[in-house]
Parts: structure tokens; C-alpha cells; sequence
């Protein structure tokens, strides 16, 4: 062969190489994600090159200023349009930029402003050899109780590392309910997910606890991760496509190429059937619902008290967001075969969660079940399959999230010789040993029993209100026995603390800084305020459930 030749089959196998399109992407779009993700690069970096002496500040300065920034550019874009006639898919068809989308990130951001403050709290537990200590480990790689632990504890190290762990997690909550195709929403999961896992094994004080929930939640969360990806791999086998409107243009049946690889599976229902169950398995379990929710209670107990208001509060709302996204943009044409699945998932994780939590007697493992309930409630918006469904359940996300981060706060400042003092026997009497940590905390229990003036009335009515109108009462009255059981155990928390003579040896409250104190004021303010006046939230939210396709 000549030379020639071969050189002409060398240009003919370069040059479907050379016909590749750059990838287009809208950065002003995508501004929030990418202010995170660089805020979360930059820490890393002065963990690296930064005095150990000058980590912390410049860490809670850093992650503060980037977070707001962040919410800063998703009220721009929502001002320029994008949460309405501009809404569009970004990224080349990886990421929508609309109204649920960015409600969601936004809810996402302020959260996270409002739990940072609680990992950055250092003046609970009294100094340790002259230095201010926080809720972390001193050095996360000391094995608990060695003598390098006691040498970290003794030179007075913190976990400075949290920051940057947590703004990696921020950004992947802030891609997965934005993510528009399967590959997308897998690597969000993923993201977000291994820094929680390491974030989990962190606590100072009980650490073999502490690191058995992060095993615990790794493990579980490894399988639900399995589950995920094989239930994708068979979707992409049904509609040849990963993305969220091309499976959609395959239910419905109006896809219009075929691709020949894939003539022998494309339209075949077993594979869509199997697939869209496993992908809503992998999406359940970081919801929390029955009976993906094992891994709650024990990871909200094990894990630092921060992590865990901050885990219960964000992850939620991504994953709600994720939930929501593939129902209605990708299998809206199967509602008749997802119903009344879900429906049944919403009915057992509203009575599980209320049920259980009854006979609860730790506040962290009583929150937990607490939050499997919401779970079951907030399913019962999804279900409605309407505008309203949508709204309805973006309003009760963005309450619950604040009314949760508060609770776990207030958690952090019951404390004895052992640090928090979680045990509910302890709690007795804690209203006259100090009344304003007890009725902050009565607020927010009130707010999760859903009652008048508080928004967590607020929000139960409009999603049990939107699943009414969507057909589903039956899961309405069952939601209001749920309401009326978990009530009893909130209720029964608030006597406790106010009826009950306080033991001497009782734990102490203790007094925090302005961080701790500003996150527990925003959680009680925005409580109230979307008690007193939900219409304008609840308008706002139904400006912003429309997604695009």
C-alpha cells in the first residue's frame, strides 16, 4: 500500500474526529452552580496553603460570601426572566434553568447560609486547653481516643475542612433538581452525596457513633446509588436517549428517528417499567420514604448536629426537586402506572413516620421519623400532578427547610458533661430552666404538627388541598390521621418541657454566639411569617412551577 494511501485512511478516520461541536455553555445561566463549585475549589486550597491559625475565619468568610453571591445570581435570573418566559435548557441539554429550578437552588442557598452558620458556632462546649472548640473532630484521620486525637485536642485543631466538604455538596443540591437528563442527575447524586458520607463521620464527641452513621449511610447509599444507575441504563435501552423530553417523546410515542442500535429494545415497556422503578427507588431513599428510609434515624443520631439540620434540610429539597423534575418532564405519560405506586409509598411513610416516632425517646431519632412523616406529606403534593401539585410542594419544601435547621440548632445548646444532651428524659422542666430555648423550640414543634399560624399549617393545607383537587382524598384523609398522631408526640415534647419539675442534675442551656443566634431568629421569623402571610410565598411559588422541555 502506498504511502499515499495510507495517509488518505488516515485522514478518513480523523475526520468524523474533526466534525465534533464545541460544547456550548451559558455561564451567566449557570452563574450559582459555578460560584459554588469555585468557592468550594478555592477552600480547598487554603486548607493546603493558609496558616492552620487563619483557616476558620477565612473558610466561614469564604463560604458565606460565596453563598450569597450564589442566591445573589439566582434572583438575577429569576428577575431576567429565566423563572418564566426565558426558562430554557442550559449546558447542552444537561441542565433546565426555569422556575422550579431555580425556587429550588434558592431554597437550597439560603438554607445552607443558615446551617453554615451552625458548623462555624465554637463557644457550646467550653474551651479545651485555652482554644475555642466546634461540633467537629480535631483531626478526622486520628483514630477515636488515640494518642494523636488527644495530641489534635490538646494543640487545639479544628476540622476546618467541613466548609469546603459542604460547599461540594451545596453545588451538586444546587445541579440535581436543575439536571434534565439521567447521566446529569447521577452525577449530582454523587457529588453531593460523598461529602455528606464524610460530613456524617465527623463529631467530636461520640465518635464511634458518629463514624458508624456515615458507614451506615455510605453503605446504604451505595446500593440506592446501584439501583439508580442500572434503572438508568435500562431507560436508555427503552428510548435510545438519556435525556428527560426525548424518553417523554418515547412514551408518548411520537419520537421521530429511530436509532438502529437500539431498534430491538426502544418502546419496550418492561424495560421502561423496570427502569423508571429503580430510578425512583435511588430518588425515595434520599427522600427518606418507606421503606427506603432505613438508614434516617440512625445517620440523623449518629452525625453531628449541624450535618444533620443541614442534611435534613438541603437534601430534601434537591431531591424533591429531582423527583418532581422526572415525574412530570420525563414520565409524565405513565402518571396512570407511577400513581399508584406512589401513592402507596406516601400512605406507609405518613404512618410509619408518625407511628414510630411515637415511641421515640431520643429528640434526634424523634426528628428523624419526624422527617419521614414530611416525606409521606410532601409525596401527596407530588401526586396531584398539577400546577398546583408543584406549587404546593416548592412552598412546603422552602418552610420545612427552615423550621428543620432551627430545630437541630436549638438541639445543639441542650447540653450536660457529655455534650448535647439528646435523651428526651433530659429535656423535663427545660421551659423553666430556661424559657426562651423552650418556647423557640415549641414553635418549631408546632410547626411541624401543622398548626394555624405557622407554616407548617400553611403548608400541609396546600399540598393536602392539591391532592384533593387531583383526585387523591382518600391519601388526604389519611394525611390528616398522620397530622393528628405526629401531633400528639410534638405535643407531648412541649408538656414535657413546660409541665415537668427539672431535675438538678439536668443539662444545662448553653449560651450561643451570634451564629447559632441569627440561625434559630431566621428559622422562628420565617415560620411565622409564612404562618401569618403564605399568600405571597404561595404566589411566588406559583409563578415558579412551570418547567420547560
Amino acid at each position: 500500500m502506498s504511502t499515499t494511501a495510507v495517509h488518505g485512511l488516515w485522514t478518513a478516520a480523523a475526520d468524523p474526529l474533526d466534525r465534533i461541536p464545541a460544547p456550548h455553555i451559558e455561564y451567566a445561566q449557570l452563574a450559582p452552580t459555578l460560584i459554588v463549585v469555585g468557592a468550594a475549589v478555592v477552600g480547598v486550597l487554603v486548607e493546603a496553603f493558609v496558616p492552620r491559625r487563619a483557616r476558620y475565619v477565612t473558610q466561614v468568610v469564604l463560604a458565606f460570601v460565596a453563598l450569597a453571591a450564589a442566591f445573589a445570581a439566582v434572583v438575577a435570573l429569576a428577575g431576567a426572566g429565566y423563572a418564566s418566559g426565558k426558562a430554557q435548557i442550559a449546558a447542552m441539554g444537561a441542565l433546565a434553568v426555569d422556575g422550579p429550578a431555580l425556587f429550588l437552588q434558592g431554597t437550597i442557598l439560603l438554607a445552607s447560609v443558615v446551617a453554615v452558620f451552625t458548623f462555624a458556632e465554637r463557644r457550646l462546649d467550653p474551651a479545651a486547653h485555652g482554644k475555642r472548640i466546634d461540633s467537629f473532630a480535631a483531626q478526622a484521620a486520628s483514630v477515636p481516643g488515640s494518642d494523636s486525637e488527644q495530641a489534635a485536642v490538646k494543640a487545639g485543631f479544628t476540622t476546618t475542612e467541613v466548609f469546603p466538604l459542604a460547599l461540594f455538596a451545596i453545588a451538586g443540591m444546587l445541579i440535581f433538581p436543575a439536571a434534565n437528563d439521567l447521566l446529569t442527575l447521577f452525577v449530582a447524586l454523587e457529588v453531593f452525596s460523598l461529602p455528606l458520607y464524610l460530613l456524617c463521620a465527623l463529631a467530636r464527641r461520640q465518635r464511634l457513633m458518629s463514624q458508624e452513621a456515615a458507614v451506615k449511610y455510605f453503605l446504604l447509599g451505595a446500593f440506592s446509588s446501584a439501583f439508580l444507575l442500572f434503572g438508568i441504563a435500562l431507560l436508555y435501552g427503552y428510548a435510545g436517549s438519556v435525556s428527560y423530553a426525548a424518553i417523554a417523546d418515547v412514551v408518548d410515542g411520537t419520537v421521530g428517528r429511530i436509532d438502529p442500535a437500539l431498534a430491538a429494545t426502544m418502546g419496550n415497556d418492561v424495560l421502561l417499567l423496570i427502569g423508571g422503578a429503580l430510578v425512583l427507588m435511588g430518588l425515595l431513599f434520599k427522600v427518606g420514604a418507606v421503606p427506603f428510609h432505613m438508614w434516617t434515624p440512625d445517620v440523623y443520631q449518629g452525625a453531628p448536629t449541624p450535618v444533620t439540620g443541614f442534611m435534613a434540610a438541603a437534601t430534601k429539597v434537591a431531591a424533591f426537586g429531582a423527583l418532581l423534575r422526572l415525574l412530570y418532564v420525563a414520565l409524565p405519560g405513565m402518571r396512570w402506572d407511577w400513581r399508584p405506586v406512589m401513592w402507596g409509598v406516601a400512605i406507609v411513610t405518613m404512618l410509619a413516620g408518625a407511628v414510630i416516632a411515637v415511641t421515640q425517646t431520643d429528640v434526634k431519632r424523634l426528628l428523624a421519623y419526624s422527617s419521614i412523616a414530611h416525606a409521606g406529606f410532601i409525596l401527596a403534593g407530588v401526586i396531584a400532578t398539577s400546577k398546583d401539585g408543584v406549587s404546593s410542594v416548592l412552598f412546603y419544601l422552602g418552610a420545612y427547610s427552615f423550621v428543620t435547621i432551627g430545630a437541630f440548632a436549638v438541639v445543639t445548646l441542650v447540653r450536660d458533661a457529655g455534650g448535647e444532651a439528646t435523651h428526651l428524659s433530659k429535656w423535663a422542666g427545660l421551659g423553666r430552666r430556661s424559657p426562651l430555648t423552650a418556647a423557640v423550640f415549641a414553635v418549631f414543634l408546632l410547626a411541624f404538627a401543622g398548626i394555624p399560624l405557622t407554616s407548617g399549617f400553611a403548608g400541609k393545607f396546600a399540598v393536602f388541598s392539591a391532592a384533593a383537587e387531583g383526585g387523591a382524598g382518600a391519601l388526604v384523609v389519611v394525611g390528616v390521621i398522620s397530622s393528628a398522631i405526629a401531633a400528639f408526640f410534638y405535643i407531648r415534647v412541649i408538656v414535657l418541657m413546660f409541665f415537668s419539675e427539672p431535675k438538678a442534675d439536668g443539662p444545662t442551656v448553653a449560651v450561643p454566639s451570634f451564629l447559632t443566634m441569627t440561625t434559630i431568629a431566621v428559622g422562628v421569623a420565617v415560620t411565622v411569617a409564612l404562618g401569618l402571610f403564605p399568600q405571597y410565598f404561595l404566589d411566588l411559588a406559583g409563578s415558579a412551577s412551570t418547567f420547560v422541555r
